[in-house]
């Protein structure tokens, strides 16, 4: 039996299955018992309990499963390349920069997430592959993307990622895990979230274990994700070292076209769009956007470039020390793969030995 959807009604399961029992039945004297389904699926998930959840995987690795799959579908539409996050690192000014590019293209956006699919990292998975598939119709020609920050620090999603795309490139934008946290927090503030407007930034980074549940959930978002080493190493146990970009979101935001040019080159993309002649700095919204060809510019939304007001000092020093042995494996870990340590790291250790 099997995980994968459906193969075209292939029925040699069943014929298998049923010649086997019928098989152990005459030939044996084993005792043959019937229970129902759910009980069945009971004891065997207690058997083995790492089934319980399906793995889809690459129904193109297979020439079998390639026989017997409808005209209609192709591996090729399948993303060639994934923005895995974390959320609020700059991930939506990376993927509109990228949608301009005429040689690559994105998934079509979903009803309820938007740009975002977010097959792997909810309860989309369980919708299989051909769900899935429906977000990339079109030229497979073009390179292909989808960009879904929730990825990140899911420990489920690498696995299933690796799965299904073994061959897929990933991109990640790292910020201070400091500054991410509190934009996450205020991100949540002007959704209207109840415990971000009850509880101040610090009464959420700080909570103990006697804190209300709800606090400690906000607490998980806001931390979570910036233990950037431990995300990296799970992704990393499973794709090599040259199939990740790890960008400074930091750069992105100050020097987006020379960041689109790493971008571009780690794709291998041959026809090079020149984003320094279509991108430009927009005062009012403070940061690079679009240009049109009639001189104006195409920003991001109003809820992207938000100013928010400074984080208080003692949210500052608590989350230094929080992040200080996080951000030392970060600094280790970018070294070893031969990336640049990024100013803001640098700071961020350099305040945790002063606090």
């Amino acid at each position: 039996m099997t995980h994968l959807s459906n193969y075209g009604n292939d029925r040699i399961a069943l014929y298998t299955f049923d010649n086997v029992i019928n098989f152990v039945d005459k030939w044996t004297n084993l005792r043959l018992k019937t229970v129902p389904p759910k009980e069945l699926a009971e004891k065997y998930f207690n058997l083995y309990p790492d089934q319980k959840e399906p793995l889809w995987t690459n129904p193109c690795d297979d020439k079998r499963h390639l026989e017997i799959w409808a005209e209609n579908k192709s591996c090729k539409n399948l993303p060639d390349f994934l923005i895995i996050g974390p959320q609020k690192t700059g991930t939506t000014a990376l993927y509109t920069f990228l949608s301009m590019h005429p040689a690559i293209r994105s998934n079509i956006d979903s009803t309820k997430t938007y740009e975002e699919v977010q097959f792997f990292s909810g309860t989309n998975y369980f919708r299989g592959i051909d769900w899935y598939l429906e977000f990339f119709p079109g030229n497979p020609s073009t390179v292909t993307f989808e960009k879904s920050a929730t990825y990140f620090d899911n420990p489920n999603v690498p696995r299933r990622v690796h799965s299904l795309l073994p061959k897929a490139k990933l991109i990640t934008l790292l910020i201070s895990p400091s500054k991410r946290a509190y934009s996450w927090y205020q991100h949540m503030r002007s959704h209207n979230d109840p415990i971000a407007l009850n509880y101040t930034f610090y009464d959420v980074v700080s909570a103990d274990e006697s804190s209300y549940s709800a606090v400690h959930d906000l607490r998980r978002r806001c931390l979570e994700p910036g233990k950037y080493a431990k995300q990296l190493d799970r992704w990393l146990s499973h794709y090599s070292a040259n199939q990740l970009l790890i960008l400074n979101g930091e750069s992105l935001k100050e020097n987006p076209a020379g960041t689109m040019s790493k971008v571009q080159h780690f794709l291998h993309i041959k026809n090079q769009f020149d984003y320094f002649t279509h991108l430009k700095y927009d005062n009012k919204k403070g940061f690079y956007c679009q240009l049109l060809n009639n001189g104006r510019t195409k920003c991001l939304g109003n809820s992207k470039g938000r100013v928010y007001p400074p984080m208080d000092q003692k949210s500052q020093n608590y989350l230094s020390q929080y992040y200080q042995s996080h951000n030392q494996e970060l600094k280790g870990l970018l070294s070893k793969l031969n990336y640049r340590v990024p100013q803001w790291l640098k700071d961020d250790l350099e305040l945790a030995e002063y606090v």
